[in-house]
């Protein structure tokens, strides 16, 4: 199996926030945002693996500016770094107000994908070629990352994660 660049499983989903999609405050429901935010990782992971995928987990997202009744969303998402069947994928969102003719970052957020064969188990994907010092910095704490969300699902003893420990321990 060939690697693929970053690059080529990026994606910008662009919504319109209509009033259907907002709370009493006129902010874009953090719900619908994450939907989206499915929806451009799934886009992002499927393009890199050239398979159907489904969401495996979500890590922490934090809002740090609320998006308006009539704003557009900008979902930027890319794979950072895969595994074995596994691939987690990078989001920036931002809000963009026409109004006022500015834009602005809304928050980030990580997502692990798994890649399904046609008998709806996992299967391997491409490895990830990282090109830019942005892609290079989310390649390498990927693991760190996926430890970490190995660790807190159970799925790994934290004296196993040796990238974490080597964070903690002096050389």
């Amino acid at each position: 199996m060939q690697p693929r660049k970053a690059s080529e499983s990026s994606i910008i989903m662009t919504e319109l926030v209509l009033p259907n999609d907002t709370n009493l405050y006129g902010n874009l429901m953090g719900g619908r945002l994450m939907y989206w935010m499915d929806i451009a990782a799934a886009l992002a992971a499927s393009k890199h693996c050239n398979a159907p995928v489904v969401t495996a987990s979500v890590d922490n997202i934090s809002f740090e500016a609320p998006i308006k009744l009539g704003n557009v969303v900008h979902i930027e998402a890319k794979v950072t770094r895969s595994f074995n069947t596994s691939m987690e994928i990078h989001m920036n969102v931002w809000g963009e107000d026409f109004t006022h003719q500015y834009k602005y970052k809304s928050n980030e957020a990580y997502y692990t994908f798994v890649a399904l064969d046609p008998n709806h188990k996992p299967r391997a994907v491409p490895a990830v070629i990282a090109e830019s010092e942005d892609e290079k910095k989310l390649f390498e704490s990927a693991l760190r990352r996926r430890q970490l969300r190995l660790i807190l699902g159970g799925k790994m003893k934290p004296h196993d994660a040796t990238e974490l420990k080597a964070l903690f321990q002096a050389t």
